[in-house]
């Protein structure tokens, strides 16, 4: 049995894909997907895959939002402004902003609107909701990640010398790769970023592809623990890996073990 594992992330209208053979770790692949399904539904057929999109979704938002959001916020500390608060799902699947603000003050507890940054990320939110309840079996499957915990937990629990924007971004973009390439990811597959997707998007995709490898082994950390669900049964957990590095993957590794 094949065991592919994969990364996602949303990029331009599209989502930045990584594939990689946990039997064999010279056998892996980066691409555009125009749609996340693309991915699950590939050939390499993926047995676990960490996307940095909200997957469950409040009813009703108080505070400061989902309990993984809260928890997310609380473990990255200074880095906390990172995670977004995700409005309530019926206004996520709001047809325009204008609705989404109204939606969202409606069903938020004190009322707030989601900013046009955040309504830019919410066609991404609203095309994984919709599959997961199109295709409850996906659960199983894809799972919520978010790379700058994951980064945070590969450097050992510390926040990172420089981010991915501004002055500084080449030296952030140096530290992820050096970090991925400790948590034992191929250096072909670090360096194999496509055209048309970014160099920030393809690292998040691979911080992705390390936690799906730790779900799958049965050892990734869940944000709040034990996970929560949503009224439509989706869970609301963000996965992060489970130690600051690791040795090169090695054939045989983990074992199948992607129930949750």
């Amino acid at each position: 049995m094949t065991r592919w594992i994969g990364g996602l992330d949303g990029c331009r209208g599209a989502w930045a894909g990584v594939l990689l053979d946990l039997d064999d770790p010279g056998r892996y692949r980066a691409a555009r997907f125009a749609r996340v399904a693309d991915l699950l539904d590939a050939p390499e057929a993926p047995l676990s895959v960490g996307i940095d999109i909200p997957i469950g979704l409040d009813s009703h938002v108080t505070g400061g939002g989902r309990a993984a959001d809260r928890a997310a916020r609380a473990h990255l500390g200074r880095g906390r402004a990172s995670v977004f608060r995700v409005p309530a799902r019926a206004a996520v699947h709001a047809q325009t902003y204008a609705e989404a603000k109204v939606l969202s003050r409606a069903h938020s507890t004190p009322p707030f609107a989601p900013s046009i940054q955040c309504w830019n990320i919410l066609g991404y939110v609203r095309e994984v909701d919709t599959l997961l309840r199109a295709r409850p079996e996906l659960m199983m499957r894809l799972h919520e990640i978010h790379p700058e915990i994951a980064f945070h937990r590969l450097n050992g629990g510390r926040a990172l010398a420089a981010g991915k924007k501004g002055p500084a971004r080449q030296d952030g973009l140096t530290e992820r790769r050096a970090l991925l390439a400790a948590a034992g990811l191929p250096a072909g597959l670090i360096a194999a970023r496509p055209a048309g997707i970014g160099a920030d998007d393809h690292l998040d995709a691979l911080a992705g592809l390390v936690v799906a490898r730790d779900i799958l082994a049965g050892c990734a950390i869940p944000l709040p623990d034990p996970p929560g669900r949503d009224a439509a049964g989706l869970p609301i957990v963000i996965w992060m890996p489970a130690r600051a590095a690791g040795p090169p993957l090695v054939p045989g590794d983990f074992p199948v073990k992607a129930k949750r």
